[in-house]
C-alpha cells in the first residue's frame, strides 16, 4: 500500500512539472510569436501574444515594455502607460523607455509626473542626446501648460452623428459635401485591429450640428481593399484630389504611404496615379491645396528634414508638373512632428504638430507672417486637448468648420468635430481690437509692452579627456567652423577647468567645433541651432541671454592604441564598399585630415563562419578596399597599411547569436605613428 502511494505521488509529481514545462514553453512561444509580429509592425497582434506571455510572467519586464511599444507605435498612448510603469519598475534598460513613459503621461493630461519623469530622462547618463534635448524642451512646455489652456475664441464644439468605435478623420470640403477618412473596409489593419481606411462622403445639413443620410464610399475608383486611404485634399475647383494611400504590407514601415492624385472628368474620378514628389524611402501623406491651387502642402519624415515629420511645399504649373519641395523652415518645423496643413481663406497657415508648445500631443496651430516674422499661435481650448488634435477646415467663411480628435468623450478612436463661434455684431471693430499682429496687443507673443522680444543665444562648453573618470583638459583650441565652410568664424581656448566660451551663435545655423590639443587626436564635434530657438511664449522679457553648452571629450594620441569604426558592414561574401560603410569611412577621412601626421593599419576582422585560409583572404581584400577608398579620398596611400585578421582576433570566440558574430566581424584603426 505504502509503495502504491509513493508511485501515485511520483506520478503526480510528474505531470505537475510536466504542465509547469508545458506552461513555460507556450509563454515563451507566446513571446517569440510577438516578437515577431511587433518586429513587422503587426502591433495589434503583437499585444495579444505578449499579454499571454505577461499572464504566465514570462520576462515580466521586457514583456510589458514590449506592450507599451505596441500601444505607442499604434497610436494609444494612454494604454501604454502601466506597461511602461511596469517596465521601468522591473529595471528595463532600454534608454528611450522613460521618455516614451512620459510622453504619454502628458497625452494623459499628468502633466506634473510627465515633467518629473521627463526631468528624470533628461539628467541620466545614458540617455539618448537628441531625446534630452527634447526633454528639456518638454519640461519648459508643462511649466506653461495653464497658460496654453487660455481660450483663444468662444467656440462651440459637438462631435457629428456619423462618428463610430472606428476612426473617422481628416474633414475635407467638395460643394455641400463632407468627405473625410474611415476605417470601414472589410481587411483589418494589423497594426491597430481596426478596419482599413477609405474615403467616404455625406451631405452637409442645413444645420451642420447635424449630417444628412448615412455616409457612402467616396468613389469606386479610389478604393483599395488592402490599403489604408486618407486625408483627402481637393483643389478651389474640386477636379484635382490628393490623398494618401498605403500600409500594404509590401514595403517595411511606415515607408509604404504616398500620395496620389485623382481628376474629375465628365463626374467621374479618374484612377490614381502616385505624385512624383513622393520619396520611395519615406512616408509621405496629409496633403493640402493653397487657395489659388498652385501650391500643394504635404507632410513627409524624408531626410534632410528638423527632425519627426516636417511640412513641405512644391509648385505644380498648369500642365500639372510638380516642382522639387522644398522643406518650409524652422520656424514651422521642429525635431517633433508637424502634419495636416490647411490653408484658410487670407492665406493663414493651419497645421497640427507635436513639436511647438502644446497641452499633449497634436495640438491645433496657425501661422502667420508678418513683416518677414513668422509666428506660431496654439489655437488653445476647446480646439486642443492632452490627446491628438488635427485637420481643420473651415466651412462657409472663417467662424465654423469641421477638425478631428481622439479626445475623452468620443465616440471612437478619431472622431470629428463640428465647430461655430457666435457672430459679432462688429467684427470689424473687434478684429482690430484683438489683432493679434498688433504690438500693444498683450496677446501677441513677440512684444512686451509693444517692444519686441529679443533672444541672444551663446555657445559654451568644456574640454576632456575620454576616461573615466574624464579629466578637464587645459588650453585646447576650439576653432568655431560654419558647417559649410574649414574657415573659423571664432577661435576659443579652454582654461584650467577645461571650459570655453562663450561665443554667439544665431538661430538656424548649424557649426562644426573643431577642438585640438597637443598630444590628442583632433576631433570635430557638430553643433546645430536648429530645434533649439525659444518660442515668443516662453519669453517674459525684451531681452533674454540664453547659453547652450557641447562637452567635447578628446583621444590621447598613443602609439598602438586601437579605435573600432562603427558600422563598417559588407555585403556576405563581398568586400565592396557599400553606401552605409562609406559614411562611415568619411568620418576616418576627416580625422586623417585633421591629424595630417598620424599613420595607421586598417585592419579588418570577420567572424569564425568560414575557414581560416577563406577569411583571411576576405579579410585582407575588405581591409585593402577601405584603404584604396580612404586614398581616393585624398588621404596619402602611405600612411596607411592595410591588413586582414580573419577569425584570429575574435572578441567573442564562442559566438552563437548573430549579434555575437557582428561584433566579430569589425573594422578598426590602430595608430602606428604620429
Amino acid at each position: 500500500m505504502r509503495i502504491l502511494r509513493s508511485n501515485f505521488t511520483f506520478i503526480i509529481s510528474l505531470l505537475v512539472i510536466s504542465a509547469l514545462l508545458s506552461g513555460c514553453n507556450s509563454a515563451m512561444q507566446a513571446y517569440k510569436d510577438g516578437v515577431k509580429k511587433f518586429d513587422n509592425g503587426e502591433y495589434d497582434l503583437a499585444i495579444k501574444g505578449f499579454q499571454k506571455a505577461a499572464d504566465a510572467n514570462y520576462e515580466p519586464t521586457q514583456t510589458s515594455f514590449f506592450i507599451a511599444e505596441s500601444y505607442r507605435l499604434s497610436n494609444r498612448f494612454k494604454e501604454a502607460i502601466p506597461y511602461y510603469k511596469k517596465a521601468l519598475d522591473g529595471g528595463i534598460v532600454n534608454p528611450e523607455a522613460q521618455f516614451q513613459y512620459a510622453y504619454a503621461l502628458k497625452t494623459a493630461g499628468q502633466y506634473a509626473e510627465a515633467s518629473t519623469q521627463f526631468s528624470a530622462f533628461a539628467s541620466a547618463p545614458n540617455s539618448p542626446k537628441n531625446l534630452q534635448e527634447r526633454a528639456l524642451r518638454e519640461v519648459e512646455i508643462l511649466k506653461i501648460a495653464d497658460r496654453l489652456k487660455t481660450t483663444k475664441l468662444e467656440v462651440e464644439l459637438k462631435d457629428l452623428p456619423l462618428n463610430t468605435s472606428g476612426a473617422e478623420f481628416s474633414p475635407a470640403i467638395l460643394g455641400k459635401e463632407l468627405v473625410f477618412s474611415s476605417s470601414k473596409k472589410e481587411k483589418i489593419y494589423k497594426n491597430n485591429g481596426q478596419a482599413m481606411l477609405g474615403l467616404y462622403k455625406v451631405n452637409i445639413a442645413e444645420d451642420p450640428w447635424q449630417t444628412q443620410g448615412t455616409p457612402v464610399l467616396f468613389s469606386k475608383e479610389i478604393f483599395a481593399e488592402d490599403a489604408n486611404e486618407g486625408s483627402p485634399a481637393f483643389s478651389p475647383d474640386g477636379k484635382t484630389l490628393v490623398f494618401a494611400r498605403g500600409n500594404t504590407g509590401k514595403k517595411n514601415g511606415t515607408a509604404d504611404v504616398d500620395l496620389y492624385l485623382s481628376r474629375n472628368v465628365n463626374g467621374q474620378w479618374t484612377p490614381p496615379a502616385i505624385l512624383p514628389v513622393n520619396d520611395s524611402l519615406a512616408w509621405d501623406g496629409s496633403p493640402a491645396f493653397s487657395r489659388d491651387g498652385k501650391t500643394l502642402y504635404f507632410a513627409s519624415n524624408r531626410a534632410g528634414g528638423a527632425g519627426g515629420i516636417d511640412l513641405y511645399r512644391t509648385n505644380m504649373d498648369a500642365s500639372g508638373r510638380f516642382s522639387k519641395p522644398v522643406n518650409m523652415g524652422r520656424d514651422i518645423n521642429t525635431a517633433g512632428d508637424e502634419m495636416f496643413p490647411y490653408v484658410a481663406e487670407g492665406g493663414k497657415l493651419y497645421f497640427a504638430s507635436d513639436g511647438h508648445p502644446g497641452l499633449g500631443k497634436l495640438d491645433l496651430f496657425s501661422a502667420t507672417r508678418s513683416q518677414g516674422i513668422i509666428t506660431i499661435e496654439n489655437l488653445g481650448l476647446p480646439f486642443n486637448s492632452p490627446q491628438d488634435d488635427f485637420g481643420l477646415v473651415f466651412y462657409e467663411g472663417l467662424r465654423k468648420g469641421f477638425f478631428s480628435s481622439n479626445r475623452d468623450g468620443g465616440k471612437g478612436d478619431d472622431d470629428l468635430y463640428y465647430f461655430a463661434a457666435p457672430e459679432e455684431p462688429d467684427s470689424t471693430t473687434i478684429a482690430k481690437k484683438d489683432d493679434p499682429n498688433d504690438p500693444m496687443n498683450p496677446k501677441n507673443p513677440n512684444y512686451v509692452n509693444g517692444k519686441p522680444k529679443v533672444v541672444r543665444y551663446f555657445l559654451a562648453g568644456d574640454i576632456s579627456e575620454n576616461t573615466t573618470p574624464s579629466q578637464p583638459l587645459d588650453s585646447a583650441i576650439v576653432n568655431i567652423l560654419p558647417d559649410t565652410s574649414d574657415v573659423p568664424i571664432a577661435q576659443v581656448f579652454s582654461d584650467a577647468a577645461g571650459k570655453f566660451g562663450r561665443h554667439p551663435v544665431e538661430e538656424g545655423k548649424s557649426y562644426v567645433l573643431l577642438v585640438q590639443r597637443k598630444g590628442y587626436i583632433s576631433k570635430r564635434e557638430p553643433f546645430s541651432m536648429n530645434g533649439r530657438t525659444i518660442p515668443p511664449i516662453f519669453l517674459t522679457k525684451v531681452l533674454t541671454d540664453t547659453t547652450y553648452y557641447v562637452s567635447v571629450k578628446l583621444d590621447k594620441l598613443e602609439l598602438n592604441k586601437t579605435f573600432v569604426l562603427e558600422n563598417i558592414y559588407y555585403d556576405l561574401n563581398k568586400y565592396n564598399i557599400r553606401p552605409d560603410a562609406a559614411i562611415e569611412l568619411d568620418k576616418l577621412v576627416q580625422i586623417l585630415k585633421d591629424n595630417p601626421s598620424m599613420k595607421i593599419e586598417l585592419s579588418s576582422h570577420t567572424d569564425a563562419r568560414a575557414t581560416d585560409a577563406y577569411n583571411m583572404t576576405l579579410s585582407q581584400n575588405r581591409a585593402e578596399s577601405a584603404v584604396n577608398y580612404l586614398n581616393l579620398k585624398g588621404i596619402d596611400a602611405d600612411r596607411m597599411v592595410a591588413r586582414g585578421y580573419g577569425e584570429r582576433e575574435l572578441i567573442i570566440p564562442n559566438a552563437k547569436t548573430e549579434e555575437e558574430h557582428q561584433k566579430n566581424r569589425r573594422t578598426e584603426f590602430t595608430i602606428l605613428s604620429y
